[in-house]
């Protein structure tokens, strides 16, 4: 089997209401996705989502008449373009996509088929007001999801300590609450400076009492050794690592335990076989392998097939936090939208491959 053709388009759909992303000081008033189609010699196309693919025009000879079955040499060759460019990886969920179709399996049995669901998380995104926090935190248990995340600016935390209290009080014991601090993800242009370990620790005492279930990125990637500390000193899960895009970075990280765990996109940092490399080596020593997920539903059915092929856990990120971020609002590119069941799981498609259709008449109304 050859590649024949690789084609790329650009979706934009407006948002409205728009979505006020607690990492971004700019308002999403629209949601741009990126869709990848690898075409083959015998007919099969695959698809891929999650990044911006910018920049791949000038390598897209690299896989012209290359076999997309070996996956091998195009995780190979996609890291050779790493160092030069951006990260490319929505090609090898395509590839994937290709090899599941051949094989007639979902892709989740070729990572071993350790689970067919997953419980998911909501992952909330906007910095709300404990009032509003509250009532997010029931309506979100009343959809069916067993757990939920809430952001916090640890640089002014104080507000988002209430919204996470009052989301607890809100739900008692019937919804675990995850907090995170996104100290290593940074948007392009962000210069500001991360709140320091000891402001941090004391936070993190606060959340303890409030029965948090786990603490991301409380600081920046660099502070390995600080984020041990937190671990050891707190009791508190610390988790992180969604955009090391390093295979030896996240060896160094499970090698020192310093993270409860791990969290790396298969879409956005290592890719989808790296992935399942790294999430096994984080469960043999009894971590856990939550990949980030914050993207559409091809991005999100991309790190789902890895986690549940491998077993990870012990949740899995949904993105959700309506009326800004909604599945439908989300996955506006595909003929169903991605979504969890009523008991709050997220299945495994069935289908061969990923498991997702576009929806072609969406692509061309929103294509930029």
């Amino acid at each position: 089997m050859k590649i024949t053709e690789i084609r790329t388009r650009k979706l934009r759909r407006e948002l409205d209401p728009p979505f006020f992303a607690a990492w971004d000081p700019v308002p999403r008033r629209h949601f741009d996705a990126t869709i990848v189609e690898v075409h083959t010699d015998e007919g099969l196309v695959g698809i891929g989502s999650g990044d911006t693919m910018d920049g791949f025009a000038a390598y897209e000879d690299l896989f012209i008449g290359t076999d997309p079955l070996n996956i091998i040499e195009q995780v190979k060759r996609i890291e050779t373009i790493n160092f030069h460019a951006g990260r490319f990886w929505p090609l090898e969920v395509a590839c994937w996509d290709i090899i599941g179709q051949a094989a007639n399996m979902p892709v989740a049995q070729f990572f071993g088929g350790a689970n067919k669901k997953i419980p998911a998380y909501a992952s909330t995104g906007e910095l709300r007001t404990p009032e509003q926090r509250a009532e997010s935190a029931l309506a979100i248990r009343e959809a069916g999801f067993r757990a939920m995340k809430i952001r916090v600016d640890p640089n002014n935390w104080l507000p988002g300590l209430a919204a996470v209290r009052a989301a607890r009080e809100a739900v008692g014991d019937t919804l675990e609450i995850m907090v995170d601090l996104n100290q290593s993800w940074r948007m392009a242009g962000d210069t500001a400076t991360r709140a320091d370990y000891v402001t941090v620790r004391r936070l993190i005492e606060r959340l303890r009492d409030l029965d948090i279930y786990w603490v991301e990125e409380p600081l920046p990637y660099v502070d390995r050794e600080g984020l041990g500390r937190l671990r050891a000193e707190t009791g508190v899960r610390i988790t992180g690592g969604e955009m090391i895009s390093s295979v030896p970075e996240v060896i160094d990280y499970l090698e020192h335990d310093s993270l409860d765990i791990y969290q790396m996109d298969v879409v956005l940092a290592v890719g989808m076989h790296r992935a399942r490399t790294l999430g096994e080596l984080a469960i043999v020593k009894g971590r856990g392998f939550t990949p980030h997920s914050w993207t559409n539903g091809i991005g999100v059915l991309a790190n789902l097939h890895v986690s549940a092929g491998i077993g990870g856990g012990p949740y899995f990120e949904f993105p959700y936090d309506p009326p800004g971020w909604t599945p439908e609002r989300r996955d506006f590119m595909l003929t169903r939208p991605v979504d969890i069941d009523t008991e709050g799981y997220l299945h495994v498609p069935t289908a061969p491959g990923i498991g997702c259709e576009l929806d072609e008449e969406a692509c061309r109304r929103w294509a930029l």
